[in-house]
């Protein structure tokens, strides 16, 4: 198939729509659903995404996908009893593949920007991968094939709507890429920079020099999720999983603070009062979702005030202090951060060490990298200067 017609582009007004090859055939393959414009937009970006992602590490990878940048990224380690209970899937007794683990932590990460999400898998999905996809929101799935039971269970999705789509994983794009803005052809070479390579992490200007194994697996996946973010972005890492996205920032230190206050999010929902929420039977998994992330925030009585908290819990909790909550942020340790640029002033690296950040890698060259690493030295942050800049758009 060379071409496959949409619904519409971006917008309803947007149309004709469609994809299609000038040469040769079509990589993909739709078994079920009608994809539109932006679900296009996000399979291929997240299936380059994870199929990078599993090359650089070895691991089976997902990626959650929202708006054309990963809300979560992840390789397929096993959960912990924690992270199964945080992400919602300890009721599933039979043991997690390595595919449906990667999964769960892409999408269980930073559950508010997954909502509504297109999810790449780079190996098949089976049947336990799909029983977790079909309960989530979720517009669809990419995957370079299905196990026949994982297929049943994903059609029966959204009425049978749901969008599952297959891509030959042995497909090579051309060198070069092309898009038009504003009725002009913009070219460049494919950016097929290799974020795997030991190289970009000799260069260490830092008095700690030392980065483990696993905080390199985690910086590469960090900079391969921002290698696919709408720039500026930063992404912090743990556990071979990213745990905060900041994206689509015009300052990078917005980026910081946002992807830093995700990362805190994350961390704070493993909190043991948080874990303990005594929420009402059959609350849906959106409220949950959503009372959670305001009874962490600074706005929890929105949740918490006389008629409100009885919509989600059985009794009223009590809110977490401020001093809980940073004694509690204060054990957050041996996070990585990954920037798509440089950091240009050394407040970026003041944040970033109070969501536990130990590592870094980011391009360096700016005016103020001696002030940067300094802060770095200040904390006892290894940090990395790769040369590569990962800008995407």
């Amino acid at each position: 198939m060379k071409e496959l017609p949409l619904k519409y582009g971006c917008n309803p007004n947007q149309k004709p729509s469609r994809i299609f090859m000038t040469d040769g055939e079509l990589p993909i393959e739709v078994l079920n659903g009608r994809p539109g414009y932006i679900n296009l937009l996000d399979a291929l970006n997240s299936w380059q995404l994870v199929k990078e992602m599993k090359e650089a590490t070895g691991l089976p990878s997902a990626a959650s996908f929202k708006h054309v940048s990963p809300a979560g990224a992840a390789v397929g380690l096993p959960l912990s009893d924690t992270l199964r209970k945080i992400y919602f899937v300890d009721d599933i007794h039979e043991e997690l593949s390595p595919i449906a683990s990667a999964y769960a932590r892409a999408r269980g990460a930073d559950r508010m920007s997954s909502y509504g999400d297109f999810v790449a898998l780079s190996d098949t999905c089976d049947a336990v991968t799909a029983t977790l996809l079909k309960r989530e929101v979720s517009d669809g799935v990419i995957a370079p094939d299905y196990t026949p039971e994982a297929l049943d269970i994903l059609r029966a999705k959204r009425k049978g709507t749901y969008n599952v789509i297959k891509i030959d994983p042995a497909y090579v794009p051309e060198p070069i890429e092309r898009k038009q803005v504003f009725g002009i052809t913009f070219e460049q070479g494919r950016n097929n920079i290799c974020l795997s390579d030991p190289a970009l992490f000799e260069n260490i200007p830092t008095q700690n020099k030392t980065f483990s194994a696993e905080a390199r697996r985690d910086l590469m996946i960090a900079l391969i999720t921002l290698k696919y973010t709408q720039s500026n972005s930063v992404c912090y890492v743990k556990d071979g999983q990213a745990i905060g996205i900041g994206a689509g920032q015009q300052s990078r230190i917005h980026c910081t603070r946002l992807a830093g206050n995700k990362a805190d999010i994350w961390w704070l929902r493993q909190h043991p009062r948080v874990m303990a929420l005594p929420f009402v039977d059959g609350i849906r998994r959106a409220d949950r979702d959503n009372t959670i992330d305001i009874f962490i925030g600074d706005e929890c009585d929105d949740v918490l005030r006389d008629g409100e908290w009885q919509k989600f819990f059985k009794e009223r909790p009590e809110a977490l202090t401020a001093e809980e909550k940073a004694a509690w942020k204060a054990q957050l340790k041996g996070v990585a951060l990954g920037s798509d640029a440089f950091f240009p002033f050394g407040d970026n690296i003041e944040r970033a060490h109070k969501s536990g950040v130990e590592y870094i890698a980011q391009a360096g060259g700016s005016v103020r990298d001696d002030h940067v690493i300094a802060t770095c030295d200040k904390y006892g942050i290894a940090m990395a200067f790769t040369g590569v800049r990962l800008f995407h758009h």
